[in-house]
């Protein structure tokens, strides 16, 4: 079975890999050989588990956050899993949408446009500096640049299952996708700003379908479930 999960881009963001370039930037951003940002799988599996676990934490009862718990566990995997408490959704890399990318590659590949053309295009440079507090002056070595992916675009991922998912695990998938609402380098200093949605592999989103379960579902129902 396949999902979606849409992500637009509110602010300016930073798919940070790690790195610079020396004389350029001090953070760049993730790439493919085309120039065109992306976020790892890893990295968006990572940020929706954390979510997911704090909205668990929430919860005011105790058989509910063990309920959730253990959905959270089969969707995201238990780290150091077995082969029997793997993930039942394998996360995909969030890309631009497939035509955009078809149409990127095939400039660049008939050497119309280069992958530095293509990057610079759906980026720009910021640059930020830490001020001392006490005479307001710039602090001597702290000026900084890193590249940011330019607000407005849209990039989706694909979420797998072997099996359909379970009501539970979408209901949990739908609001760690509405929680998701900061990524990338630099969330907590005002970039990274998104909106997040989750479809079905017919395009339709259905986000709001299943946040009534989240919030609703009985306690008689969970413990039949763990039983």
């Amino acid at each position: 079975m396949r999902y979606k999960l849409k992500i637009k881009l509110l602010s300016d963001t930073t798919f940070g890999r790690g790195d610079g370039v020396a004389g350029l930037v001090d953070q760049e951003v993730e790439h493919d050989k085309y120039g065109l940002p992306y976020l790892r799988g890893r990295t968006l599996k990572g940020l929706l588990s954390e979510e997911c676990d704090n909205l668990i934490s929430i919860l005011p009862d105790e058989n509910q956050r063990n309920y959730w718990t253990s959905i959270a566990c089969q969707l995201f995997g238990i780290p150091g899993s077995k082969l029997e408490t793997t993930a039942a959704m394998h996360i995909g890399d969030a890309y631009l949408p497939e035509d955009l990318r078809q149409a990127v590659a095939y400039e660049v590949d008939n050497e119309q446009l280069t992958n530095q053309d293509i990057l610079h295009s759906l980026t720009t440079i910021r640059r930020q500096t830490a001020i001392n507090y006490e005479n307001g002056v710039a602090e001597k070595g702290s000026l900084r640049s890193f590249r940011v992916v330019i607000r407005d675009l849209e990039f989706q991922a694909d979420l797998l299952f072997e099996k359909q998912p379970s009501d539970a695990m979408l209901s949990l998938l739908s609001v760690g996708t509405l929680a998701l609402r900061r990524l990338g380098s630099g969330r907590n200093r005002g970039r990274g700003h998104v909106c997040c949605r989750l479809h079905d592999a017919d395009g339709k989103d259905i986000t709001e379908d299943y946040l009534n379960l989240f919030a609703t579902i009985k306690l008689e129902t969970m413990t039949e479930d763990n039983s």
